[in-house]
C-alpha cells in the first residue's frame, strides 16, 4: 500500500510517540499542537492549525487528556467531514456522564467512523522503535484497516476488536488500578498479594464495563489484563503508579495533580465509577478502597485493612 499521512491532534509525549510509530510504518505524520516541540522525533511535521489535519489526513488520532477531549473535538469538528476517521488514544472517560471518548467525538464532529487505541504499549517503546503491541477497537473494519496501515510495522503489532466500549472502559479502569499498585508497593505489600488484589479488581472492572455495554472478554485481553501486566512490570513508566506511591507517603491528590505536571485520570474517574457501580448494585470493594485512597479518607493502616477483608 502507498504511504499515507496520519494526522495527530495532541503534542504530548504520547502524541509524538504515535507519530514515530507512523514513521516506522513508512508513513508521514503531522502533529497539531501549540506546545514546545523542540524534542519531537526528526522528520515529524508540526502545525498549530487544526484544519491542516483535516485537509491532509483521512485518519486523525486524538491524543489529549480526557478533560479537554470535548473542546478539542469541537475544534476538530470544523475541519472534518463524514469521510474522515477519528481514533482516540485517551486512557480515560468523559468528565460528563462517563461517556467513552469515541461518543464525544461523534457528538462534536461530523465523523461517525471512530475508534480507540489501547493496550500495553508504552510511549518510550514507540519512540525508540522497540517491539511492542497495541490494540485498536472500532465497529468499522475500514477504521481498523486504516490504523493498521498507519502504524503497524515489524516493531509494532496491531491487534483489533469490534468492542469499542469495552476497550475504552478497560483502558480507563486499568489506569485507575495502577494507583493501587503504586500505593500497595510503597506500603511494602508483597507482590503475590498485589497480584491477588489486581485479579479481584479486574473482575470488578469487567462487571462495570459490561454494565456500560462492553464485553467481559475485552477486560482479559490487551486493553485490560495486557495493559495491567505490562504496567506492573514496568512501573516507573506510568505516572499513575508514582501517584499511588506518593499518596501512600502522605501527599494529597490535589497537590500532586499540580506537582506531577501530567494529567492523572484516576483522580476524577475513580469516585465517579464507584458511584456508577453503586447505582447498578455492583459490588466493587477494591475500587471503593481506591476511592478512599485518592480522596484521602482514612489512614494507610485502615485502607490496608479494608483491602485485606473486602
Amino acid at each position: 500500500m502507498s504511504a499515507m499521512t496520519v494526522g495527530i491532534l495532541g503534542g504530548g509525549r504520547w502524541g509524538f510517540a504515535l507519530a514515530r510509530a507512523a514513521q516506522m510504518a513508512g508513513n508521514r505524520a503531522v502533529v497539531c499542537t501549540r506546545r514546545d516541540t523542540s524534542d519531537r522525533p526528526e522528520g515529524v511535521e508540526v502545525t498549530g492549525e487544526v484544519h491542516v489535519l483535516g485537509a491532509r489526513a483521512t485518519l486523525i488520532i486524538l491524543a489529549v487528556p480526557s478533560n479537554v477531549a470535548r473542546p478539542v473535538a469541537t475544534t476538530l469538528g470544523d475541519s472534518t467531514t463524514g469521510a474522515h476517521y477519528v481514533v482516540h488514544a485517551v486512557r480515560g472517560l468523559s468528565s460528563e456522564g462517563l461517556l467513552p471518548i469515541s461518543a464525544v467525538v461523534r457528538q462534536e464532529t461530523p465523523v461517525k467512523r471512530v475508534g480507540a487505541l489501547a493496550g500495553p504499549v508504552l510511549a518510550q517503546d514507540l519512540l525508540e522503535g522497540r517491539p511492542s503491541v497495541i490494540a485498536v477497537a472500532s465497529h468499522y473494519p475500514e477504521v481498523i484497516d486504516s490504523v493498521k496501515h498507519a502504524i503497524a510495522s515489524p516493531s509494532l503489532r496491531v491487534s483489533s476488536s469490534d468492542d469499542i466500549i469495552g476497550t475504552e472502559w478497560a483502558s480507563a479502569l486499568v489506569g485507575a488500578l495502577l494507583v493501587g499498585v503504586g500505593f500497595a508497593r510503597e506500603l511494602g505489600v508483597s507482590e503475590p498479594l498485589i497480584a491477588g488484589l489486581m485479579v479481584r479488581a479486574l473482575r470488578e472492572a469487567a462487571s462495570m464495563g459490561v454494565a456500560a455495554g462492553g464485553l467481559e472478554k475485552t477486560f482479559y485481553g490487551l486493553a485490560g489484563i495486557g495493559d495491567l501486566m505490562a504496567a506492573m512490570a514496568q512501573q516507573d513508566a506510568r505516572p499513575e503508579v508514582a501517584f499511588g506511591q506518593r499518596i501512600a507517603r502522605g501527599a494529597k491528590s490535589s497537590q500532586l495533580a499540580v506537582e506531577m505536571g501530567v494529567r492523572i485520570e484516576p483522580i476524577d474517574l475513580v469516585p465517579r465509577v464507584v458511584n456508577f457501580a453503586k447505582q447498578r448494585g455492583l459490588k466493587t470493594p477494591v475500587f471503593e478502597t481506591l476511592a478512599a485512597v485518592i480522596e484521602g479518607k482514612g489512614d494507610v493502616h485502615e485502607i490496608t485493612a479494608a483491602l485485606m477483608r473486602s
